[in-house]
């Protein structure tokens, strides 16, 4: 089986879907591993680095996508690109399918099997493939990094013969993955922080780390089986703007992190929050490629409101790329390995399968992705194909 990673188009994107540690693991499945010529650039990888693990380099890209059997990228495709894939073609990336139809319809008509990595079910077995949570691990990190570079004061209390620093006040809206990676990151580095979200279950892991769980009455919320936090009423969102204004005020960072898994995030911080908030303050918002949790953010970049300054970076975890490609290509790996076909050296499409039923959003001229469909508002489909 021939597999392809390439290179990414998008600009600022400077994560790589496979490192040479990763090529080495394929290499030892039996597949034939090719990159695009320079694919490491970004992360101080060199060719040489790739061919020592075992793979060829390309340097005819549209040659190289037209011929591979599955192709590795860290984001969806171009339309364009999507024409030289042949039928069958196996492609895994992040595709964001609720938001990207017309990608997903154009690689249904292609014939390609397009793999979702957002898509990936949290479960035990899947825990090695989550991208991402691999990915909002080093996305709550960077927050906090960031926060502490543009808040222009140190985060620890400090006691010195000139006098004692007061430890910095981070609030942190949004107990995910990333959340709880930007809670770690803050009490580190000696702040003071306090944590909220719409799920009561999360509390003792805001406490296991330090931080102080902020408990608001907003009536009854839940999460789904994923451990997502499901949609808030709009009487809730209201009733939480009111009841977290106070919080956010006092902050002297605020980390916004709630996202509902394939809906637009909801806006938590409001402009009237923001202007409550003293000169100086930050705020951080992870969520922004979703839409955004802070209401007036300017996508990747930096707005100040009296004083205060909303950083609405996009992409968090490029700005750590070295590590989130480490991460990332490990999930590619274990996804593949976890399906290869050793006495064939395929990667079979069994679409019994729990997580490839789950992940897979196309396959055989079809979106056959049920959550998806539905998303779409397409009617079920009867039978699920599987490529044996």
């Amino acid at each position: 089986m021939r597999i392809f990673a390439c290179k990414e188009q998008l600009t600022g994107e400077r994560r790589v879907p496979v490192t040479p540690i990763t090529v080495g693991k394929l290499a030892k499945l039996g597949a034939s591993v090719e990159i695009e010529q320079g694919l490491g650039d970004s992360i101080a990888f060199k060719d040489a680095d790739y061919e020592t693990a075992g793979a060829r380099i390309s340097r005819a890209r549209e040659q190289s996508l037209a011929e591979a059997d599955l192709i590795l990228r860290v984001r969806k495709p171009a339309l364009e690109e999507i024409g030289l894939l042949k039928p069958g073609t196996i492609q895994i990336s992040f595709l964001d399918p609720f938001n990207e139809r017309q990608i997903v319809e154009r690689l249904a008509g292609a014939g390609v099997s397009a793999i979702s990595m957002e898509m990936v079910p949290r479960s035990t077995v899947a825990q090695k493939m989550d991208a991402l949570s691999s990915q909002a691990n080093l996305s709550g990190y960077v927050a906090v990094i960031l926060a502490a570079n543009f808040c222009q004061r140190i985060l620890p209390m400090m006691i010195t013969p000139a006098g004692t620093i007061k430890p910095l006040r981070v609030f942190v809206i949004g107990v995910g993955v990333a959340g709880l990676q930007a809670i770690a990151t803050a009490r580190r580095l000696g702040a003071t922080v306090e944590a909220f979200d719409t799920r009561p279950i999360v509390e003792e892991q805001v406490k296991s780390l330090g931080a102080r769980f902020v408990k608001l009455d907003i009536g009854e919320v839940s999460q789904t089986a994923d451990g997502y936090a499901k949609p808030l009423t709009p009487e809730q969102i209201q009733k939480q703007r009111e009841l977290l204004a106070e919080r956010v005020a006092s902050a002297d960072i605020v980390i916004t992190a709630a996202q509902v898994f394939g809906r637009k995030a909801p806006v938590i911080v409001t402009s009237e929050m923001v202007r409550q908030m003293k000169a100086g303050s930050v705020i951080v918002d992870t969520a922004v490629e979703s839409g955004g949790n802070v209401e007036g953010l300017k996508h990747d970049d930096v707005v100040e409101v009296g004083g205060v300054k909303v950083i609405g970076f996009a992409n968090l975890p490029s700005r750590a790329a070295t590590n989130a490609s480490e991460m990332l290509s490990n999930n590619f790996a274990a996804f593949i390995e976890h399906s290869w076909d050793k006495q064939k050296q395929t990667f079979p499409l069994d679409l019994t399968n729990e997580i490839l039923r789950r992940s897979v959003v196309t396959h055989g001229g079809e979106i056959c992705n049920e959550t998806i469909r539905t998303a779409y508002g397409l009617a079920p489909l009867q039978n699920l194909a599987s490529t044996p």
